[in-house]
């Protein structure tokens, strides 16, 4: 078997691959691996036990998933607040506010409601390095803590969490929202009972779509994996903007008044600006990964500012924001990450930030990311080919450096093998469509030739 643990926690089929053995399982384990040193050891001395909180997007696995998280942290010795229906980012929030040990969130993200998944946020509110990810795994076969008397966990609603949540995201904005309406499409996911009210609450009009969650229908059809509904209602209300998020809502894509969609490169090259021209973006350095459309790369050396890129997935981003203490950084799908004011993405608070820049400038959505021009972008996946023989292979090597050598400063080339499937990723951005559809395939090819199994 592989590593349990993926690039965002451990997710699977509910019910299925993510039973409820192995939720109680991980939740023990971890309750292990995540309360031990100093800290802990302090905590018991004084007769208190560990905290975390546990909270879930409202996929209806979620239900009993949470249960048996819960139970198993509360068996190992571990208090328990169950904050309900959040977003990831809030639930990573809570925990470095309330200074809680460690928490867990229950979702799939942007999958369909059959699909749940459980990561982790350490003391802080922070992912977990592989390392002790690896650590947890390897605790699943340790014994478990097993307190007795008064040294089980409580298990308490978390009754404040939203509202503490709310207030940080209202407390980051500089600016009021007055005079722009807003649509919102929150997937039917854990944004729909925050992101329309932290948008009133800033002083927009706010229009809503996707907000009826009933634990079967998160993403389906709607959010930011479905941006159809939202252009037609922003086209249908006039509105100046409309803001996309997922079924955890980290995740913030935008759509502009007239019904073009402005993804995270664009919105990260807005922020870069706004941020820089107002001396809050450390190092006029953004953190971006090798997925990011050429364009960005263009732009923002316009302006002056440096991008150090980095692997995909918004675990890779936080780790170069981390070491090098950036403040901006993000990813092409809407993962953007504010360093001064969360620990993970945040699609609510990117959101409120994209629409504060409009009020702030005095510019229309569609102004604003003129900043960008977007290079064509094809993606190839070929499936069913050998993906470990990819690095060093000598004849792929050759032909994307031909290929790179006739694109020049146009485009550029990316082939990246799967993490979990025997498939390669082709990538190739040019000044136009035709050219970057006709490089793709051409290296698709080579690829499939190359690689068959």
């Amino acid at each position: 078997m592989g590593r349990l643990f993926g690039t965002d926690g451990v997710r699977g089929l509910a019910n299925g691959d993510l039973t409820v053995e192995l939720a109680l399982g991980l939740s023990q384990a971890a309750a292990r691996v995540l309360t031990t040193g100093r800290h802990a050891d302090e905590l018991r001395a004084q007769g208190r036990r560990p905290t975390a909180i546990v909270a879930r997007d409202p996929r209806i696995s979620g239900q009993f998933l949470t249960a048996a998280v819960s139970a198993g942290l509360a068996s190992s010795g571990i208090d328990v607040l169950d904050a309900g229906v959040i977003p990831t980012p809030a639930a990573a929030f809570l925990v470095g506010d309330i200074h809680a040990d460690f928490g867990v969130m229950i979702s799939a993200s942007h999958n369909p409601a059959p699909d749940n998944g459980i990561k982790f946020f350490s003391f802080g509110g922070t992912k977990l390095p592989d390392a002790v990810e690896d650590r947890i795994e390897a605790a699943l076969a340790a014994e478990k803590l097993a307190p007795t008397g008064a040294g089980v966990g409580r298990i308490r609603r978390f009754a404040d969490a939203e509202d503490r949540y709310l207030l940080h995201l209202l407390g980051t904005l500089d600016v009021s929202l007055a005079g722009l309406h807003v649509v919102i499409d929150c997937a039917h996911g854990a944004a729909a009972g925050i992101s329309p009210q932290v948008f009133a609450d800033a002083g927009a009009r706010v229009t809503v779509i996707g907000s009826d969650p009933d634990g079967l229908n998160i993403n389906e059809g709607v959010g930011s994996t479905h941006l159809g509904p939202l252009q037609a209602a922003v086209l249908e209300h006039g509105a100046d903007l409309g803001i996309a998020h997922d079924g955890d809502a980290d995740r913030c894509l935008a759509v502009d008044a007239r019904g073009r969609v402005i993804d995270g490169d664009q919105i990260m090259a807005i922020l870069a600006v706004s941020l820089q021209a107002r001396g809050m973006l450390v190092d006029d350095t953004l953190v971006a990964t090798v997925m990011s459309n050429l364009g960005l790369k263009r732009a923002m050396a316009e302006h002056g500012i440096r991008m150090i890129e980095t692997g995909v997935g918004d675990r890779h981003v936080l780790e170069a924001l981390a070491e090098h203490r950036l403040s901006l950084g993000g990813e092409q799908s809407g993962h953007i990450i504010f360093s001064d004011h969360a620990t993970t993405g945040d699609g609510i608070l990117t959101g409120l930030q994209l629409a504060a820049e409009m009020v702030r400038s005095g510019r229309t959505l569609a102004e604003l990311a003129d900043v960008m021009t977007v290079f064509p972008q094809v993606l190839i996946n070929v499936r069913g080919v050998d993906r470990t023989a990819l690095d060093g292979h000598g004849v792929i090597a050759a032909a994307v450096e031909a290929e790179e050598a006739a694109l020049g400063d146009s485009g550029r080339v990316l082939l990246r093998a799967s993490g979990t499937e025997p498939m390669v990723r082709v990538m190739v951005e040019a000044a136009d469509q035709g050219t970057a559809e006709q490089v793709a395939d051409r290296l698709a090819d080579v690829v499939r030739e190359q690689l068959a199994v």
